[in-house]
């Protein structure tokens, strides 16, 4: 399985507003908006030290361990049997961090924005989509599978 991490950047001056950047030159769901910092755990490394790698390579922020508040682990799969689609993610939320995000990687996002919690973008990653909509409505399960 490959394992991922995923960190939901949450800020309440305007509402509940979340972090997302438009995918472009990925690959994988361009086109499409997902969660600002996320990315593969690396061999060797744990899920929180990836989740504050990535929001460091992405967004040019530093998060605290201590600052992600973890949320849910989802198991994917996209039904084929293959390896490499088969997957865990590890959500955390965080609303406190240093920096002001940019996005670090433009070959990688063509955009980043702050949207409502409660108005999210259609064309959103959909797993990722799922969980934002279930944080929205606070029914969120810790465990989740999708794709099943």
């Amino acid at each position: 399985m490959v394992p991922a991490v995923y960190v939901v950047l949450r800020r309440s001056d305007a509402g509940e507003e979340v972090l997302l950047q438009l995918r472009s030159g990925t690959g994988y769901m361009d086109g499409h908006w997902a969660m600002a910092a996320a990315g593969h755990v690396e061999s060797g490394e744990s899920a929180v030290d990836a989740a504050r790698r990535e929001a460091a390579e992405e967004l040019d922020i530093d998060i605290a361990a201590e600052d992600l508040v973890p949320l849910a682990v989802m198991h994917r799969t996209k039904g084929d049997r293959r390896a490499v689609n088969e997957r865990v993610d590890f959500f955390f939320e965080c609303r406190t961090w240093t920096g002001r995000p940019r996005r670090a990687e433009p070959h990688k996002a063509a955009d980043l924005q702050w949207f409502p919690l409660d108005a999210l973008p259609e064309e959103t990653v959909p797993h990722e989509q799922y969980v934002l909509g279930h944080l929205h409505a606070d029914t969120l399960p810790r465990i989740i599978t999708y794709g099943f």
